[in-house]
């Protein structure tokens, strides 16, 4: 049986509607998951560590670790956001971690974590930037995010464990975002027929400056379609899944399946297996 540890914290949330994706989990017969336990950022950092995270099989993600919003309405148009570093006791915990193979699952804002690392970005296989920032020596422009997207998704591989008993395509409404995604480093799995590019986005610097819903005067290159992927990370299978903005999307059966079936993935042999493969063919680390 699997035993999970959910992340949350950075991003608001409706608590009780997520974790009734976890309760359900743990109460059916048929999930693998026997247990979970929560657990706030900057308190989960303490289990990034191979020694503190053996109590759990798979860590699941749904925080945004590093950033800090400037509430007030004065002072955000000038300082919106203050961006942290890791400490290096907690990127060793990480790699050593991720040596051992933990498997981690990073849901919707996740992929705006830690800022300051670049490394987590590797991580993810991707970063959701809320100001203009450099990643993999590109200079990229601030992210964009569009809510209440009704767009159809696509499944790209059809014989993978996550998308197991996912109809061939189907409809779903959620926030999607405009960011940058290493295509080339992750395995693809779920793709949306959205058109990524910056038009049908907003400018998530303006929408933490108090000008929500506005692309004035900022465009973004076209990004990828993949809205679902897995690959590896030392010897440690992830998964992103970019689903997940509140209470509608939480109740969709689809949604609960696919995170059951991410979960019961992460945690089996076949995806150690997996990437332990891809980490000794590949030569990178993530």
């Amino acid at each position: 049986m699997t035993r999970v540890l959910l992340i949350t914290k950075g991003h608001p949330f409706a608590k009780d509607d997520f974790f009734e994706i976890f309760d359900e989990l743990v109460e059916d017969t048929n999930s693998c998951v026997s247990d979970y336990t929560h657990v706030e950022q900057p308190a989960a950092q303490h289990f990034f560590h191979p020694e503190h995270s053996e109590s759990w099989d798979v860590f699941v993600m749904y925080d945004m670790p590093g950033i800090e919003f400037n509430r007030s309405p004065k002072d955000r148009k000038i300082n919106p956001v203050r961006f942290d570093a890791p400490s290096d006791a907690f990127k060793r915990g990480v790699y050593s971690m991720l040596e051992k193979g933990k498997g981690l699952i990073f849901l919707h804002h996740a992929l705006a974590g830690w800022p300051l690392w670049e490394e987590w970005a590797n991580i993810i296989g991707g970063r959701f930037h809320y100001q203009p920032a450099s990643l993999g020596g590109i200079n990229y422009p601030d992210s964009g995010y569009r809510h209440d997207v009704k767009h159809t998704v696509e499944v790209v591989d059809a014989t993978h464990p996550i998308t197991n008993g996912i109809p061939a395509s189907f409809e779903f409404t959620d926030e999607l975002y405009l960011a940058p995604i290493f295509e080339e480093n992750v395995y693809p799995i779920l793709r949306s027929r959205h058109d990524f590019s910056s038009q049908n986005f907003y400018s998530a610097d303006l929408a933490i400056r108090g000008q929500g819903f506005s692309n004035k005067d900022w465009e973004h290159p076209p990004t990828s379609n993949v809205v679902g992927w897995v690959k590896h990370a030392g010897n440690s299978p992830v998964a992103y899944l970019q689903f997940g903005d509140g209470p509608g999307q939480y109740a969709e059966p689809i949604f609960r399946q696919i995170i059951g079936n991410a979960i019961t993935w992460a945690s089996s042999n076949e995806a150690h297996d997996w990437a332990q493969r891809r980490f000794q063919e590949s030569g990178t680390f993530a």
